[in-house]
């Protein structure tokens, strides 16, 4: 319309009318004309400034994408920070142990015996005494005098007193100083596969590092970690754990100490991802048991348990329905397991309350129960499954492990 007016306007100038074919073409080549003359009479920008938009729009670009990421991680920080305040919770109740040795064997065939032993642990607080819990392959044979503990703040103290038990590889270090800070033991029964742990200590002598994982298994009962260590039920972590961290804790995301980091399976002597903790749930017991008595009481029902029993080919014939249990394989006169009226080939189910894996289980079960305590078992007998009830009796020649003085 525009194009048309300005055409009209032009032929009124003009001395006599264009025929109808040449309006039409002059109308349509002026608008030709008119539209070149606005695209080239714009004002173009210059090279600098279209690379400045480019720049301008880049850096709002990438800006946003910082705020973006910076978005999401704020709530992966704010699940790290959960581990930051364990750390800081936890670390001032770890200590780096060194202690100073006589190897025996050695020493017997003339050798230089002189060995030193590093290791961890962790302050506890009994009564109103403080004591270290470590390992006891950590300070076995060494003298107080030559165990040397470092504390979080750097200072450095000697034990009072050492009392151990050789059966699970636990020792209790007394110790006094001012300012010492307990740790919080949980709950290692409520510990499940996948749970998330972190491990402080002292690997390679790097004291008070932390390394994180999660709970890679339970219930380990059959490690070769020497013939003193008779009494086994280990948790295992992916948790790093290398020499150096034996004694330390582990700790839940409570900050919680929930077992003794004490060994690992590898082939090259370094984390390999496979560690082993002991339970604090026992070491409780244990630890309770070496300050009351000097030394643990055990619990027995004087019963054999058939090593060989196959709870899985064993089920189906007997009529358990789950592959589990102990087989008994003797019962000895004038015991516990006599007056319950427990009798050989007896398959026991459960031990107070608790559901029986194999003998080992049984045994562990056993040891850890109060002497003098009545506790219900199931057992089965013929296909038949029996509740009864057994006084829990003291096992013989408990004593105290070998500590130097």
């Amino acid at each position: 319309m525009l194009c048309r007016r300005l055409v009209v306007a032009w032929q009124r100038t003009l001395p006599r009318p264009l025929p109808a074919a040449a309006g039409r073409v002059a109308v349509w080549g002026t608008c030709l004309v008119l539209v070149a003359l606005v695209l080239f009479s714009a004002p173009k920008p210059a090279p600098a400034e279209e690379d400045e938009v480019r720049d301008n729009e880049s850096a709002q670009s990438r800006d946003e994408q910082f705020q973006a990421l910076a978005d999401d991680v704020a709530g992966l920080e704010r699940q790290s920070n959960v581990l930051k305040k364990v750390v800081r919770l936890v670390r001032p109740t770890v200590v780096h142990i060194e202690a100073d040795k006589i190897d025996r064997e050695k020493l017997n065939r003339g050798r230089h015996a002189q060995i030193e032993e590093a290791g961890s642990g962790f302050i506890i607080l009994l009564g109103h005494n403080y004591y270290v819990v470590t390992n006891y392959h950590v300070v076995k044979q060494a003298a107080l005098r030559d165990i040397k503990i470092r504390l979080a703040d750097g200072r450095q103290i000697h034990p009072l007193k050492v009392l151990a038990d050789p059966e699970t590889d636990v020792a209790i270090m007394a110790v006094t100083a001012p300012d010492l800070v307990a740790s919080r033991m949980g709950d290692s029964d409520k510990m499940e596969i996948g749970d998330f742990v972190l491990a402080v200590g002292s690997p390679f002598g790097l004291s008070h590092s932390v390394t994180f994982g999660i709970i890679s298994a339970e219930n380990r009962r059959d490690l070769e970690l020497g013939a003193d260590v008779v009494y086994q039920d280990f948790l295992q972590t992916d948790t790093a754990i290398n020499p150096g961290n034996s004694g330390g804790p582990l700790i839940n995301l409570r900050g919680e100490v929930i077992g003794i980091n004490t060994a690992i399976a590898s082939s090259s002597g370094a984390n390999e991802g496979i560690g082993f903790t002991i339970p604090i749930n026992i070491v409780k017991v244990i630890s309770h048991q070496l300050v009351k008595e000097g030394h643990v009481v055990r619990g027995r029902l004087g019963i054999g348990l058939d090593a060989q029993f196959s709870a899985a080919a064993t089920a189906t014939a007997v009529g358990v329905r789950t592959p589990r249990g102990a087989r008994i394989s003797g019962v000895q006169p004038g015991t516990p397991a006599e007056a319950a009226k427990l009798l050989k080939g007896d398959i026991v189910l459960k031990f107070d309350g608790v559901e029986v894996d194999n003998d080992q289980h049984l045994r562990n079960l056993v040891s850890l129960t109060e002497v003098g305590r009545s506790v219900p078992v199931t057992i089965s007998r013929g296909g038949e499954t029996l509740d009864l009830v057994v006084r829990v009796g003291p096992a013989p020649s408990a004593r105290a492990a070998p500590v130097a003085k």
